[in-house]
C-alpha cells in the first residue's frame, strides 16, 4: 500500500534506534502522529506527491543522521 516509508520514518522520528535496544512505544506513536500531520499539512497545502515524497524521505535521512550523531557522541 505504500506506507512503508511512514512507518519507518514514524520509528525513526519517534526516537527508536535502528541498532536495537532504545526506544518506547509512545514514542514511535507521536512519531506516527507527526509525520501523519506532515502529510495532511503538505496535502492541505496542495503540495505534489512526488514533492510529498521527497520530502518525507528528507525528514527520514535527518532523523537516521541525527540518531548516528547522538550514538557516536554518547559513545
Amino acid at each position: 500500500m505504500g506506507f512503508e516509508l511512514d512507518a519507518i520514518a514514524a520509528a525513526y522520528v519517534g526516537g527508536v534506534s535502528a541498532a536495537g535496544g532504545v526506544g518506547k512505544v509512545t514514542g514511535s506513536i507521536i512519531g506516527a502522529l507527526v509525520m501523519a500531520s506532515l502529510s495532511n499539512g503538505m496535502n492541505l497545502m496542495g503540495v505534489g506527491i512526488s514533492y510529498q515524497y521527497m520530502i518525507r524521505g528528507a525528514i527520514l535521512i535527518l532523523a537516521v543522521v541525527f540518531d548516528v550523531v547522538t550514538r557516536n557522541r554518547n559513545s
